[in-house]
């Protein structure tokens, strides 16, 4: 059995973890044809969708399944 391939880094993408901050509005508004509003109803549509996934997982999963993780609906400031 060989060891897994460890990939390495893409030199394009700096952090492979989340990209450019100004990258992404630009994305969302070119994919809202650059309307202000429909991008920002989009995102808070999204917002509330991913909060109703949210309470649905924590109403559904045991607190042995989190080992006491519970979720958090408000973000910490930034």
């Amino acid at each position: 059995m060989q060891p897994a391939k460890i990939p390495k880094p893409d030199p394009a993408w700096p952090d492979p973890v989340w990209p450019d901050p100004a990258w992404e509005v630009e994305a969302v508004l070119a994919w809202h044809d650059d309307n202000a509003k429909a991008a920002i109803r989009s995102l808070l549509d999204d917002c509330k969708h991913l909060r109703q996934q949210l309470a649905l997982a924590e109403r559904a999963m045991s607190r042995g399944m989190t080992r006491g993780w519970t979720p958090r609906y408000k973000r910490d400031a930034l």
